[in-house]
C-alpha cells in the first residue's frame, strides 16, 4: 500500500511520526494531510534512508537541487560531488536529469550516494535509448517509454517528474495563440516532436492509468511535470499555461483516486504581479496538492543571477502556498553549472524558503530568525553561525576580524543595541 492508501486506512506510518516530529504537528495531522492529498512524503518502497521529508500544506517550504551527465559533460564523479553539495548545503531533495553515455550507473550511484528524496525524469532516458536502439527519438513505441518509467521506479526513485499534462488539445491551442517561447521544457519539447511526428497522442496522457499502476507499486510520488510552462514573462499565464493546468488537474483527481501520491510541477517565468494568481489557480485546479516550482523567474534579463531571480520569485511563492522549491543556479540559460554553482543555487534557494518559512510565527524557521537576532544583539558568534544557512562563510568572516570587545561594525564607537540597553533598563 502507498502511504496515501495507508493513510486512508487510518494507519500512522513511521514516515509519517518522522514528519510530524521535524514539522511540530501531531502525527494524526500528518496522516489527515497525506490521506487527502494535501502532503506528500517520498519514499519509495525499495530504497532505504534516514532523511525523510514532507512536503505540502501546513509545512515547510522544502528545496530540491539538480544534477546529472550529459552529452556535453559526462563525468560521473563530478555529478557525485555535486550530489554531496547538494545533499550538505541543506536541500531536501535532488532529482538525476542524466542523459550521458550510462544513465543507469549514473542513477545507481546517485541512490547509493545521497540520503535526501531523489527525483528524475523518465522520458529524458526513454528517447535516449530510442535513438540509440531505434535510430530516432521519434521511434520510440510506449512500451519502450513504460519500460523505462518502470525501471527507474524499481531502482528506488522517490519522485518523478512525468510529463503527462501536455496532450494534442493543448499543443492544438498553442499553435493557434502562439507565445514568445513556445516550449521550453526538454521533456515537453521532446514529446512535442515525438507527438508530432507520428501523429498520435502522449503516451503518458493516453496511457495514464498504466502510469499510474506503475507508480503505485512503489509508492513514488508522481510529480505532473508542467511541461508547456511559460519560458518568458510575457507568457504567464496565457491560454497554453491554464489550458496545462486544469489537463494537470483532470490527472491530479484520477492520481487522487487511485490512491497514488502526487504534486504538480509549476511555471517557471512568472512576474511577481502574477504569482499570488498562478498560485490560486494550481492549488485550486488541482485540488490543493503539493506545488513544485520551477521558478519562479521573476523577471528575464538577469543571466549569470538567475539563483536571485528565482529566489525573488520562489519567496513570493512560498508566501502564497508554493510548497517545493526548485533551485537555480547562477549558470541557468548560460551552461552547465559546476560545483559552486550548485551551492550557491541550494543556499539561495534556502534563503527563499526560510522567508516564508518565518511567517508561521513559532515554527522551526521563525524560531531560528530569534535565535539569530538575540545572537547578533548579544555577539554571540557561536550562535550566529548555529543559525546561518551558510555557517562556513560566517566563520571565515569571524575568523578575519580583528578580536575586540567591540563590534566591527560600528569600530570604535558603542553598538546602538547597547546604547538603547541602557535606556530601556536591559543592558
Amino acid at each position: 500500500m502507498t502511504q496515501m492508501l495507508k493513510a486512508r486506512a487510518g494507519k500512522i506510518t513511521e514516515e509519517m511520526e518522522m514528519v510530524a516530529l521535524q514539522e511540530g504537528y501531531t502525527p494524526e495531522f500528518i496522516r489527515a494531510g497525506v490521506a487527502c492529498g494535501k502532503i506528500v512524503i517520498p519514499k519509495n518502497k525499495n530504497r532505504q534512508r534516514s532523511k525523510i521529508c514532507g512536503i505540502g500544506s501546513g509545512l515547510d517550504v522544502k528545496v530540491n537541487g539538480l544534477m546529472g551527465t550529459s552529452g556535453d559533460r559526462d563525468d560521473m564523479a563530478m555529478e557525485v560531488k555535486k550530489l554531496h553539495i547538494i545533499e550538505e548545503a541543506g536541500a531536501h531533495g535532488f532529482m538525476d536529469l542524466s542523459m550521458g553515455a550510462d544513465i543507469d550507473a549514473m542513477r545507481t550511484l546517485s541512490l547509493e550516494q545521497s540520503n535526501i528524496a531523489a527525483g528524475c525524469v523518465p522520458v529524458y532516458q526513454a528517447c535516449k535509448e530510442a535513438a540509440e536502439k531505434r535510430g530516432l527519438m521519434v521511434n520510440m513505441t510506449s512500451d519502450d517509454l513504460f519500460a523505462v518509467v518502470e525501471k527507474q521506479c524499481q531502482a528506488g526513485m522517490d519522485f518523478m517528474a512525468v510529463h503527462s499534462a501536455l496532450n494534442m488539445d493543448v499543443l492544438k491551442i498553442l499553435k493557434k495563440t502562439g507565445r514568445i517561447a513556445d516550449v521550453v521544457s526538454r521533456g515537453g519539447s521532446l514529446l512535442t516532436g515525438w507527438m508530432f511526428h507520428n501523429d498520435k497522442e502522449n503516451p503518458l496522457y493516453a496511457e495514464f492509468d498504466r502510469l499510474l499502476e506503475i507508480l503505485k507499486a512503489t509508492d513514488t510520488v508522481l510529480s505532473i511535470g508542467d511541461a508547456i510552462r511559460p519560458g518568458a514573462n510575457a507568457d504567464s499565464l496565457d491560454q497554453v499555461h491554464l489550458r496545462g493546468l486544469m489537463v494537470a488537474g483532470e490527472l491530479t483527481k484520477r492520481a487522487l483516486e487511485a490512491g497514488v501520491q502526487v504534486m504538480v510541477e509549476g511555471p517557471g517565468h512568472v512576474p511577481i504581479n502574477h504569482i499570488a494568481s498562478a498560485m490560486l489557480l494550481q492549488k485550486r485546479l488541482c485540488f490543493d496538492v503539493p506545488y513544485y516550482i520551477l521558478g519562479f523567474l521573476a523577471t528575464d534579463v538577469a543571466p549569470g543571477y538567475d539563483n536571485i531571480t528565482g529566489a525573488i520569485g520562489g519567496a513570493f511563492a512560498g508566501m502564497h502556498g508554493a510548497d517545493f522549491l526548485c533551485y537555480l543556479t547562477p549558470a541557468e540559460h548560460l551552461g552547465l553549472p559546476n560545483e559552486e554553482d550548485v551551492r550557491i543555487g541550494v543556499e539561495t534557494t534556502r534563503i527563499a524558503a526560510n522567508c516564508a518559512n518565518v511567517l508561521k510565527r513559532g515554527g522551526n524557521a521563525w524560531n531560528r530568525d530569534l535565535a539569530m537576532s538575540r545572537a547578533r544583539v548579544g555577539r554571540n558568534q557561536e550562535d550566529q553561525v548555529k543559525n546561518a544557512i551558510n555557517q562556513a562563510n560566517l566563520i571565515a568572516a569571524f575568523a578575519a576580524q580583528n578580536p575586540s570587545d567591540g563590534c566591527v561594525v560600528c569600530e570604535d564607537t558603542r553598538c546602538p543595541a547597547d546604547v538603547a540597553a541602557e535606556f530601556f533598563g536591559i543592558a
